[in-house]
């Protein structure tokens, strides 16, 4: 019998070091949504969903705007 892989242990921030890390993305981004570029309505999303294992990282985090974020969800 094979031995299960260890588990990827994920990044789960408390809500104040979201908010912080948030703020950093949207700094990081140029404050600018990365498909359109766009200024307003920004959403910082998740590359990889929470359910899918995603973590609260910055490398899996991305500022995209309210539209190009809804057609991300689609």
């Amino acid at each position: 019998m094979k031995p299960f892989p260890a588990k990827h242990r994920r990044i789960r921030l408390g809500t104040d070091a979201y908010h912080r890390l948030h703020r950093e993305i949207l700094k990081r981004d140029g404050w600018r949504c990365q498909a359109c570029g766009c200024l307003r309505g920004l959403k910082v999303h998740h590359i990889q969903r929470k359910s899918q294992s995603g973590d609260d990282s910055e490398g899996n985090l991305i500022a995209f705007c309210s539209e190009c974020h809804k057609a991300i969800h689609v």
